[in-house]
């Protein structure tokens, strides 16, 4: 990978960078060796020439599937095809017959679905983009068609998606080659279902992945003839054994332990188990939990695993005691014993997991502690028993723990092997290597030596199959070629596995000599590899050393390796667990012959996994080979995120980048001939012109270049490295050169243009000033003449102007002078009249403010007065109190008051009663007068028309004036006379005119007089009504009084002797009390005491003894019982609100609304504002609309504004503009308001026409403004609460999710409804949120008009955001969006006709607007609908420009239709003028700003 020379200034470069690995730039400068390039992010480096290498500026922008189609085979085009593709999420990229697969952190269900299997079975390697099932897909290919076993090699470090890439492959062989096997269990069913069971107990967390697989496996699926799956056998390579006892943090033990914890209780109680934080070999790390994982399910999916591929319920619970055993063994912990170097159980806590230890493997607990801490050594004399200190005893407990789990793991594969079942006579086999890739980390000990040396050997395996590939393609091609050089590791092999000095032989050797440390095989690597290239001793340690593997150098601790390596089970713990009355237990550790064990030779790790790996060598070396190449894109295991630098060092691990080496050493660029002639013909064409042969032609080019090396295959050009770039240099030179001649050809043709445009132009220009020149001298002959026409007809004007000017002037002067007069004048008449009102008002004013001073202190002269004289009253009737005979004519003059009231307001009612009367009586006798008047004028009309026509008459029928005759004086008199009596009859008819006018005059008194008598009988009704109300407080005061007296009593009778009976007989009289005086009788109970707080209970035995307490004192304790009563949820009584009726009978029984000052009303309001407090309570915030509600509807029938009845009407339409007027109206118009709501029972209140109204004072009005705005704030907290709740739910409601949407596209029947199902969840969770508030009002008796105002609300605002979405998101406008809407919207209807309409109301009518667009979008055929059927019938309520908006935004994602026809599509521009569609583009915005304005506004 050599860089080529062909480096000019201005090529595309890949130069080095500490951060990203590779950075792209442009070449500025070349001095020698050294390259100066500007980067792409601005920078100027300077590199080195043979570390730069050129980029392919013409490269695909989504790269290439196969990394040998590229033009630049190195190390920076490789990684940024890869970066490339990985961005578009094409994860997987060959390089030949290598696939290259990126772990995309997510998953991806599309790409590994059936219908992805049928799509690769049987297509060739490079016909579809590369996958998984491709490889697959060649090496069954390869198996049928050549009869030769194949293997897919499967490599990558942790984390890097092996494990899933092993499934997927299984996956599909078991597509192609699937068979039932025996009782009903297919055998890819059961091979499938091992991973499970084998993730299960051999995968754990590490710091590079959460599910690592910490053991080798090679899956060897075996075919019949038919190519059917016959049997499979799966190996097992060494298995972390160390992890059971030893973890760091972040990692985790085995899979197993966790899910066993995880299990259900009586699975946990069966094996005596809690949480994993309380076991040793768990909680070293702190990491218990895998994020999206859960372990109960897991451990239900590993019992199901373990039951499909054949393990026995019996067998399960077996291994799940062995592993729960292992637990609490790591528990059992050793203290200092009474001897020396002696040790024993610690405390009851190790006892307690000792014993657990020894019933779960069914041995004795005795047996099981000496096996931990003693050994027996035998000697030829004498059988020796040691004990071991503390720190052996605990290395023994591990070593039990391990070989246990390690042997449980290995039955475990067999039995897998064994229930499979394994084919004898198969055909051939593909077998599937799934194992760890290289590792290096900061500690590093045997297990990574193992795993490195494993991939050592697998990567000189590659290495020769990849040389391999490389010649079959060059001989395919029939090219001569030689041999290739490339990087062999065999030193390195030879390193670890030569015999006798390799590594492991060496440590076989110490762990022979008991007396072997860490130390001395350290010291005797250091003096047998001193001199290896491979081998490096660090200079700061004694005992770590450091192999340089082909992926880099890796330093080993050597401090464990001697335990490590040792395989061999304890004599003790060997009897132990072979007494085992545990049949599973004692299998998995059989009896040993006598003479085995003194005959048998040392057996270790590292031998026996060397013999494994050569098995597993030899195997692969009689298969045809298939490899993939795992990559970890990041170490924070996220989706989208590629570092270059880790992809380029796993490249270099997994020997892609060798690989691409191998390539480079012989022809690294490949072309077709079509391919290169079409980049490269313009070098030479002349080679193009009349030659077919494209080989020739071929041949012809590279001649011409001067090239050498080149090869020319039978259809492809081969290139060596460098010779890519040197063509596109010339080819780039051939460019510039034809891009300059042809400048030059357009520089002149456009110099001569400009010169014969400009020549062309001074002839022009010529011409028009010659032209100007002289049109300028006519015009100066024109303007002499001109100017003397202009003087004389101007000093005309200025003659003619100036005596006009002099005779307007004399005008105006004097128009001023007689203005000025007549304004002084004007003036001094306004200014007159002014200060004589001035005078009027001022004393007005004077008398009036002297006459209010008089009246005040008058009023204040008359309280003194009569409170001195109440004073002395009230000491009268205190002295007059002591005596009975006092008492009894003080309760007489109080009944003579009473009588004496009833006869006044009586009185006052037959006044009444007689002003009606006497009232009609008048109108009755001024309408008769009036209808006489009016017949009398009626009469003198007609007669004076009479007269006027005999006038008339008489005058036409007078003869004419002939001649003089005698009889001339006769006709004068004649005339005389009549015009006599037509003055008569002038006069008659004014006389009649004035007797008319008098008549109407007469009747407009009358009428005035009707009105001032209405007005005294309204007034009369006025003070009738006030009389009422005195009679009311008079009573009230005598009740007061009574009270009043009953205490007086009460003391008097202190003092007397017979004090006993008079006090019995006095509360007698006072609870006794007729119907007349508004109080209740004695039989009367009250049912409900919060309603009669302020009535004394004649029952209580306290109060004859104790004087009772003041007016304030009883007020103050009785509203204290109110507030302290409503602070409760009192509920509802017959549906109606408890708390509210309490505070209106209390309200009005103690005659709050009429006083002037009193806390009551801030004491209820500020009750009612803490309850609110909590704004998320919707039941507590529901319970208060109601109590609100209520009380405030009763307040409004029953308070008026005092001396303001007349101004009633306006109040109470000014009111229906707020929250309260429109409840108010809503009440009236529902059918109960017919005859009076009953809110209350009919003990409590009857009906809202028999309420009483009351004159209301300020602090009542102030209560009830407060009570409105309490009733509009818990109104709006409610609808706010909803809003917030749906309003999350509304942007997951208007999109299906894509996933889903497809699955409803291609799925069957059940899965339909499932994905259906889950689509609407989101409007499900809308509708629980409406039913869950609906059922909290209806709970709490909210009226039902409240009710349906905020649900018609809430749809408007549903209506208004999915039209809005809709119209501003195009991916929202498809058909099957438009399904899912519509199918959310049938949810909302079921609601609506659930909630019944007197819930709901006109809620469903509010979506019109986006139930109409949802209908346009799943309508069929639309290019058949017309404009008309369009704007008519599908969508009335919507504008053109929405019509327009939606059409041209609609895409089928189902079907594949199109949207409207043309000419409807066209409609915007031709049926509508300027002004509506101005009109209409607002359109959306209106209705948006309409709905939201519905929202109730505070």
């Amino acid at each position: 990978m050599t860089s080529p020379v062909n480096i000019i200034v201005g090529s595309h470069v890949w130069a080095e960078d500490p951060v990203s690995a590779w950075i792209d730039g442009q070449v500025n400068r070349i001095d020698g060796q050294n390259v100066h390039i500007q980067t792409k992010n601005g920078k100027k480096i300077v590199a080195n020439i043979s570390k730069v290498f050129p980029k392919d500026t013409e490269a695909a922008p989504g790269g290439v599937d196969d990394m040998t189609k590229l033009s630049y085979l190195h190390e920076p085009g490789v990684l940024q095809n890869l970066a490339t593709r990985y961005e578009l999420n094409e994860i997987y990229t060959y390089t030949g017959n290598i696939l290259i697969a990126i772990n995309p952190f997510q998953r991806l269900p599309h790409l590994y679905d059936t219908h992805m299997m049928e799509q690769y079975k049987g297509a060739g390697l490079g016909e579809l983009s590369p996958h998984v099932f491709a490889i697959a897909d060649v090496a069954y290919r390869a198996m049928m068609n050549e009869g030769k076993s194949n293997s897919i090699l499967v490599s990558g470090e942790s984390g890097a998606g092996k494990t899933e890439t092993t499934k997927m492959l299984m996956r599909y062989l078991a597509h192609l080659g699937g068979r039932t096997g025996v009782e009903g269990r297919t055998v890819e069913q059961q091979v499938l279902e091992s991973n499970p069971v084998l993730e299960a107990f051999g995968n754990a967390k590490t710091v590079r992945n959460n599910n690592s697989s910490r053991f080798g496996k090679f899956v060897e699926i075996q075919f019949d003839r038919s190519g059917r799956i016959s049997g499979a056998a799966i190996r097992t390579y060494l298995l972390e054994r160390s992890r059971v006892c030893q973890i760091s943090y972040p990692e985790r033990n085995y899979h197993c332990f966790y899910h066993l914890c995880a299990a259900p209780p009586e699975e946990r109680e069966k094996y005596k188990l809690g949480p994993p934080e309380s076991y040793s070999f768990l909680n070293q790390s702190k990491c218990y939990k895998l994020d999206g994982v859960s372990d109960a399910e897991e451990y239900l999916a590993t019992r199901r695993a373990m039951d499909i591929v054949g393990i026995s319920e019996a067998d399960q619970d077996a291994i799940f005691r062995v592993v729960a055993s292992v637990l609490h063994l790591g528990n059992i912990e050793f203290s200092k014993g009474k001897e020396i170097d002696s040790s024993g159980i610690k405390d009851d806590k190790s006892r307690f997991h000792l014993n657990t230890t020894a019933e779960l493997l069914k041995c004795d607990p005795k047996s099981l502690e000496d096996a931990m801490i003693k050994r027996v050594m035998v000697t030829p004399e004498e059988i020796i028993t040691r004990t071991l200190d503390p720190e052996a005893a605990l290395g023994s407990r591990d070593a039990l723990a391990k070989t246990i789990y390690s042997r449980m793991f290995d039955w475990i594969v067999q039995k897998i092997n064994n229930s499979i079942g394994q084919d004898p006579n198969s055909k051939a086999i593909i077998g599937v290597l799934d194992i760890y890739g290289f590792e290096s980390f900061k500690h590093n000990s045997f297990e990574q030596f193992c795993i490195n040396f494993t991939n050592e050997k697998l990567q000189q395996h590659f290495n020769q199959h990849v040389f391999k590939m490389e010649q079959e393609d060059y001989e395919k091609e029939e090219i001569n070629w030689s041999y290739i050089e490339f990087v062999d590791n065999q030193d390195v092999l030879d390193l670890i596995e030569k015999k006798p000095g390799g590594i492991i032989a060496l440590l076989d050797e110490a762990c022979m000599f008991p007396k072997s440390t860490h130390e001395t095989f350290a010291q005797k690597l250091y003096q047998t590899f001193g001199k290896n290239k491979r081998f490096i001793k660090p200079k700061l340690s004694r005992t770590n050393f450091t192999i340089a593997h082909y992926a880099g150098e890796v330093t080993y601790l050597a401090d464990l390796f001697l335990d490590k390596n040792k395989d061999y089970v304890v004599a003790e713990h060997q009897d132990l667990l072979t007494a085992s009355k545990c049949s599973f237990v004692a299998s998995l550790f059989p009896a040993l012959p006598e003479d085995s064990s003194k005959s048998s030779k040392f057996s270790s790790i590292g031998s026996r996994f060397k013999l494994q790996l050569q098995s597993l060598m030899e195997t692969l070396s009689h298969t045809e080979p298939h490899y993939i190449r795992c990559v970890k894109p990041n170490n924070v295991l996220k989706p989208a995120i590629f570092e270059s630098e880790n992809v380029i060092q796993q490249l270099r691990c997994g020997g892609v980048l060798e690989a691409i080496r191998i390539s480079c050493a012989g022809y690294p660029t490949r072309r077709t001939f079509d391919e290169f002639l079409l980049r490269f013909g313009l070098l030479a064409p002349e080679a193009l012109e009349g030659n077919s042969d494209d080989k020739v032609a071929c041949q012809l080019i590279l001649d011409r270049m001067g090239l050498k090396g080149y090869q020319l295959g039978k259809t492809k050009v081969f290139l060596r490295a460098g010779q890519m770039a040197e063509l596109d240099t010339r080819r780039s030179e051939v460019l510039g050169n034809a891009a300059r001649t042809i400048q030059r050809q357009i520089r002149t043709y456009i110099a001569r243009k400009e010169f014969v445009s400009l020549r062309h132009a001074a002839i022009k220009l010529q011409s028009c000033w010659r032209a100007i020149s002289a049109c300028e001298f006519y015009a100066e002959l024109r303007r002499e003449s001109a100017s003397l026409k202009i003087q004389k007809n101007f000093r005309r004007y200025i003659a003619r102007k100036s005596y006009l000017t002099l005779q307007d002037s004399a005008v105006r002067v004097q128009a001023g002078m007689r203005a000025m007069i007549a304004r002084t004048e004007f003036r001094f008449r306004k200014q007159t009249k002014a200060s004589i009102k001035i005078q009027a008002q001022w004393r007005g004013h004077r008398e009036y403010s002297y006459y209010k001073n008089l009246q005040k202190a008058a009023v204040v002269t008359q309280c003194g007065w009569r409170a001195r004289v109440a004073r002395r009253e009230l000491r009268m009737l205190k002295s007059a109190a002591r005596e009975t005979g006092a008492l009894k004519e003080a309760k007489d003059k109080l009944e003579k008051k009473v009588e004496e009231l009833t006869w006044r307001v009586q009185f006052e009612k037959r006044l009444r009663t007689e002003l009606e009367e006497t009232k009609s009586q008048e109108i009755a006798k001024l309408q008769e007068a009036l209808h006489s008047m009016q017949i009398q004028v009626e009469e003198a009309n007609a007669r004076v028309v009479k007269e006027q026509e005999l006038a008339r008459k008489a005058i036409e029928e007078a003869p004419p004036i002939i001649k003089e005759t005698p009889v001339m004086v006769q006709d004068t008199a004649k005339i005389d006379a009549l015009s006599a009596e037509v003055e008569n009859l002038k006069a008659s008819l004014l006389s009649e005119k004035l007797a008319a006018e008098e008549a109407t005059k007469a009747c407009s008194d009358a009428e005035a007089r009707n009105t001032d008598l209405a007005k005294k009988l309204e007034e009369a009704g006025a003070k009738v009504d006030q009389l009422q109300d005195s009679v009311q407080r008079l009573e009230e005061k005598l009740s007061n009084s009574e009270s009043e007296n009953q205490v007086l009593r009460q003391q008097a009778l202190t003092m007397s002797p017979t004090g006993k009976a008079i006090s019995a007989r006095s509360r007698t009289m006072i609870v006794q009390r007729t119907p007349d005086n508004g109080n209740i009788l004695s039989g009367e109970t009250k049912t409900n005491n919060d309603l009669t707080l302020a009535i004394v209970n004649p029952k209580e035995p306290e109060s004859e003894e104790k004087p009772q307490k003041s007016l304030n004192e009883k007020q103050q304790d009785n509203q204290d019982l109110l507030i302290k009563c409503i602070s409760q949820d009192l509920g509802f009584s017959g549906g109606k609100p408890v708390a509210a009726c309490i505070i209106y009978k209390c309200l009005l029984h103690w005659r709050s609304f009429e006083v002037e000052r009193t806390t009551v009303f801030d004491r209820i309001i500020q009750t009612i504002s803490s309850s609110i407090e909590v704004a998320d309570n919707n039941d507590v915030l529901a319970y208060w609309l109601c109590n609100t509600s209520t009380l405030l509807m009763l307040l409004q029938h029953t308070l008026k504004a005092s001396g303001a009845a007349s101004l009633t009407p306006q109040r109470r339409r000014s009111s229906s503009a707020s929250l309260f007027g429109r409840m108010s109206q809503g009440l009236r118009a529902t059918p109960q308001s017919a005859s009076g709501i009953p809110f209350l029972n009919g003990r409590t209140l009857g009906r809202l026409d028999d309420l009483r109204q009351v004159e209301a004072k300020y602090p009542a009005l102030l209560f009830k403004q407060q009570l409105t705005a309490f009733l509009e704030k818990i109104y709006g907290m409610i609808r706010d609460n909803l809003k917030k709740e749906i309003s999350p739910l509304l942007g997951l409601c208007i999109q299906a999710p894509r996933t889903s949407r497809s699955s409803l596209v291609k799925g069957r029947a059940q899965a339909n409804a499932i994905a259906q199902q889950a689509l609407i969840a989101h409007w499900q969770s809308i509708v629980r949120s409406l039913d869950a508030y609906s059922k909290t009002m209806k709970a709490n008796y909210v009226p039902a008009f409240l009710v349906r105002k905020i649900f018609t609300q809430m749809f408007s605002f549903i209506n208004v955001q999915l039209f809005n979405s809709l119209l501003l998101r195009r991916e929202c406008c498809s058909f099957s969006n438009g399904e899912y809407v519509k199918a959310g919207l049938a949810e909302l209807e079921q609601w609506c006709l659930f909630a019944t309409e007197e819930y709901a109301g006109s809620a469903w009518d509010e979506l019109k607007h986006i139930r109409q667009a949802v209908g346009f979008l799943v309508i069929h055929q639309k290019p058949k609908k017309t404009l008309n059927e369009i704007t008519n019938e599908l969508c009335p309520v919507l504008s053109i420009q929405q019509i327009y908006r939606i059409s041209t935004m609609y895409w089928d994602d189902k079907y594949g239709t199109h949207s409207v026809s043309s000419d409807v599509s066209h409609f915007k521009y031709s049926s509508h003028d300027d002004r509506g569609l101005e009109q209409r583009s607002e359109q959306f915005i209106s209705v948006r700003r309409r709905l939201k304005h519905s929202i109730l506004c505070r």
